[in-house]
């Protein structure tokens, strides 16, 4: 199976927002995910955008309640080195046929990410139910979700990409749409000065956020 879908649901059910987080201070960054958490967003997704994410998400994983996910996966070498960082799902930008192959290779299921109609198609055929819909509010946003809901009721979508808070409810109030991504919550200036209050604050304003 390409996608183990049980799984997937339970991690992105777990909570309405998933942070979207390029990080790369290895020392702090158990007192991020530890903020988080502490605000109710458990699904925790780091970004390959620094050189030091691997070693950010290793120690992320740490943290009591944390479900670490790797973002920005755009190779086999990417998905292997999350599984060995100890990551419990992959999220990619985009569905090129080759890395769904690849995933079937790697035993923590792949949210992989797709904009249009024919891409969540092809995805579907490969076994995918749980997809990424990236990037949301550049591709047309919440109207575009929900029109894909009729000829497609069988996906299910984690729109990521300009998702603010206070466009997330219009995106979580779609009845194909399990969660969201977005980096609001984990806002780089507050991180810097070490501010993780401000971010637990941001978490369980975003962990409130009805579904």
């Amino acid at each position: 199976m390409a996608q183990d879908v049980n799984k997937l649901k339970t991690i992105l059910s777990a909570a309405p927002v998933v942070p979207v987080i390029i990080h790369d201070d290895v020392s702090s960054a158990r007192a991020l995910a530890e903020a988080l958490v502490a605000g109710g967003l458990v699904n925790l997704e780091v970004t390959l955008r620094t050189p030091n994410a691997l070693k950010v998400m290793a120690e992320m994983a740490k943290v009591p309640g944390a479900v670490v996910g790797s973002g920005t996966c755009r190779t086999l070498e990417d998905l292997k080195a999350s599984q060995d960082a100890g990551c419990q799902f992959m999220v990619s930008p985009g569905a090129p046929v080759a890395l769904l192959e690849a995933a079937e290779h790697v035993s923590i299921p792949l949210l992989p990410g797709i904009a249009s109609p024919t891409e969540a198609m092809a995805a579907s055929l490969m076994g995918y139910t749980y997809l990424k819909f990236f990037p949301a509010e550049a591709m047309g946003g919440a109207p575009v979700l929900k029109s894909f809901a009729s000829p497609l009721p069988d996906l299910i979508f984690c729109p990521t990409g300009g998702i603010t808070i206070a466009n997330a409810p219009t995106y979580l109030g779609l009845p194909n749409v399990i969660c969201v991504g977005g980096s609001w919550v984990v806002p780089e200036a507050a991180i810097k000065a070490g501010d993780f209050e401000s971010v637990r604050r941001l978490a369980a304003e975003a962990a409130g956020l009805a579904r």
